[in-house]
């Protein structure tokens, strides 16, 4: 409950951060047109995002017929999380790793690495696929979408207002000083706000999938064997596009001195820490 209230907080300030920085550059104008892009700009990605993010991936759907163990095991836990089956896809990537999309829980995909399948025993596969339709089930895609959406647009009036400049709320030009502080420090704001609100996701995924697999200790297993991998062996779609690093089980782009601060994912300790007293629960 805590982390649902979180993130409509988060989501909240970043969109009041949006509309802020719309005014700012057009006064009351502005703020309607910001809004209207935004909107726009969130319609495209809720019916495409999960298209274009297979399509980076070069994601290859599977059935019963070309990977039954694992096409049987999705299937056996969306019936037990009581969703619809969702589209089964494989990456060949050697990177472990996996992530979930889709619109709503009728149009979902889930997706694995090959790497993945070849590291993890199939008790770890099995959470971490719980994970992914943990995500599902509570709507995170379509969270992490619009958040996405929204701190790119900040980024994006950031940038008009660099070029034209900004008004105050009376149509006068605005401090070109605090103009200049607002327009660098609102998308560095934004993508915290977007951070934060993936990191809530995760562990509320983290403990939902647990609830489905009834194995809250294999998804902490899994979760220790990627991150020993992950900084090892890079995935490279990720790393040509870094803004859906957030949809993986596990951050692909992790390192460098402020990875705490910057990451899309909590501390692997932390995530394995709560799911080892969740079994204990």
């Amino acid at each position: 409950m805590f982390n649902l209230m979180k993130t409509a907080m988060l989501m909240a300030a970043i969109t009041a951060l949006f509309m802020a920085l719309g005014q700012m550059i057009g006064g009351s104008q502005g703020m309607v047109l910001a809004l209207l892009v935004a909107i726009g700009m969130n319609f495209f990605s809720y019916w495409f995002s999960d298209k274009m993010v297979l399509r980076m991936y070069n994601a290859q759907e599977v059935d019963e017929a070309t990977a039954p163990q694992f096409y049987r095991m999705v299937a056996e836990l969306a019936q037990r999380a009581e969703l619809p089956m969702p589209k089964v896809y494989l990456i060949q990537e050697d990177a472990p790793n996996a992530f979930a999309t889709g619109r709503n829980p009728e149009h979902a995909a889930v997706a694995a690495t090959t790497g993945l399948l070849r590291m993890l025993s199939e008790r770890e596969v099995r959470g971490v696929m719980a994970h992914e339709l943990a995500h599902v089930k509570h709507r995170d895609i379509l969270i992490s979408t619009v958040s996405a959406t929204m701190a790119g647009a900040i980024s994006m009036l950031a940038n008009f207002a660099m070029l034209f400049g900004g008004r105050d709320s009376e149509g006068r030009p605005a401090n070109p000083i605090a103009s200049i502080a607002v327009m660098i420090l609102a998308p560095l704001a934004a993508s915290l706000i977007q951070m934060a609100i993936s990191r809530a996701r995760e562990f509320e995924a983290d403990r939902g999938g647990a609830e489905i697999s009834g194995d809250p200790l294999a998804l902490a297993s899994a979760l220790n064997k990627i991150a020993g991998r992950a900084e090892q062996i890079p995935l490279e779609a990720a790393e040509r596009h870094p803004e859906t690093a957030q949809m993986m089980i596990m951050n692909p782009l992790s390192g460098g001195g402020l990875r705490g601060l910057f990451s899309t994912h909590p501390a692997t300790e932390e995530r394995v820490a709560r799911l080892v007293a969740l079994s204990r629960d």
